[in-house]
């Protein structure tokens, strides 16, 4: 690859939080930088930049993942869930959301995006966690400020809500 070709930008189209959004970046660049750079998610935060901490989790086509760890052209034609979508409503919190300001689950806030994304993902498919098992969820996160403990909290209490809102929908 020449100079010339690797710093050739490609453009980009996605849906990023139920929106049609375009951009362009080099092959190089990762989904992180796209993001908050180009496309102004920046409630996607670049932590570690190497897969490790988690604060970069995002959904691509409802799946969690670490946008340092994937580049910005894979991301062309597919759907990208930021935690500004979470709630899908500016104006309001979504459960999770929600249940993590309850359960004091955020301090500094800058592992938080990233613990929402995932645990949006995996609450869809996992819909009654055991605290083992949110625990163990968890352990791909690097959060210093929590202890994780009001983190669990809040997770359970939103499959809980979640439980028996399928009940009384049913």
């Amino acid at each position: 690859m020449t100079i010339l070709e690797r710093d050739k930008t490609h453009p980009i189209a996605l849906v990023l939080n139920g929106r049609p959004r375009h951009g362009a970046a080099q092959p190089r660049m990762l989904l992180t930088d796209f993001l908050r750079h180009s496309l102004g998610a920046t409630g996607t935060h670049v932590g570690c930049e190497h897969g490790v901490c988690g604060a970069c989790t995002v959904r691509l086509d409802g799946v969690a993942v670490r946008a340092c760890m994937t580049l910005a052209v894979q991301a062309d034609g597919r759907r990208i869930d930021t935690v500004e979508g979470l709630a899908g409503n500016e104006a309001l919190l979504g459960d999770l959301q929600t249940a993590f300001k309850r359960n004091h689950a955020l301090q500094c806030g800058f592992c938080t995006a990233g613990i929402l994304m995932s645990c949006a993902d995996w609450l869809q498919r996992v819909a009654q966690p055991t605290e083992r098992e949110v625990r163990e969820m968890l352990s791909g996160h690097l959060c210093r400020c929590t202890g994780y403990t009001p983190i669990v909290k809040a997770v359970l209490e939103v499959a809980r809500s979640r439980a028996c809102k399928e009940i009384v929908d049913a």
